[in-house]
């Protein structure tokens, strides 16, 4: 593959530093209830793994508590109402966007994320007329790991998955794009579980920041075609 239709991204962890917003809401629940505060760092280790986890960790139940469904309900809730408040692209985010828009090269989100969240977010960002494809698990059967979001994603972009990127902070989302053919890039700077190491998902490449794609979309491109996988 030397020419590249498309680039897929993940959301949080990959193009969003969400954890600053999670950070926020379930601070100020753990203050209204007089309990310690926990740390960013601690709370960046579970994002990935969801609001059950991160709710599960920063309260210290399990979930099968009786106090853990209310207080994963309250969470979202006051995740909606705050879903932008300190949340930010990573830094060079824009640039990476801006290169593959100049180059005409299209690209999509591609995330586990409900619906009801992303939008609102892509349109804070004003990404959302700029994403050739928006795929959440509303949309979907199964969510990723599953490649069935990707595969729509090109469906809707009317792209060839085999000639696509996907770009992503998490295993799951190498092996859906690993499943769906695509070239894979994991993202090390994104949301990694403790002692978790991006090595380890055998993506085709890491990128410890987001910058760092531009290079490799370019060199990638002047490969002949026989070399052209990593």
């Amino acid at each position: 593959m030397t020419k590249i239709e498309a680039v897929l991204f993940d959301l949080d962890g990959t193009l969003l530093d969400s954890a600053l917003d999670f950070h926020f809401v379930l601070n100020a629940m753990l203050s209204q209830q007089q309990k310690p505060a926990m740390s960013l760092r601690t709370l960046k280790q579970q994002v990935s793994n969801g609001a059950r986890a991160m709710v599960s960790t920063a309260f210290s139940i399990d979930e099968q508590s009786a106090d853990f469904a209310p207080l994963k309900e309250q969470f979202l809730n006051s995740y909606l109402d705050n879903i932008n408040v300190k949340s930010q692209l990573y830094p060079g985010v824009d640039d990476v966007l801006d290169y593959l828009d100049t180059h005409h090269i299209p690209w999509a989100v591609v995330t586990n994320k409900p619906e009801i969240y992303t939008d609102i977010i892509l349109k804070h960002f004003k990404l959302d007329e700029r994403s050739a494809s928006t795929v959440c698990p509303d949309h979907v059967t199964h969510s990723k790991p599953d490649p069935e979001a990707l595969f729509l994603a090109c469906k809707q972009m009317s792209v060839a998955a085999e000639n696509c990127w996907y770009v992503g902070d998490h295993l799951r989302d190498i092996q859906a794009g690993k499943a769906a053919g695509m070239y894979t890039v994991g993202c090390e700077y994104g949301y990694l579980n403790q002692d978790e190491k991006a090595i380890d998902w055998q993506s085709d490449i890491i990128i410890n920041q987001p910058i760092e794609l531009i290079a490799h979309i370019e060199l990638h491109l002047k490969r002949p075609t026989s070399q052209s996988n990593l």
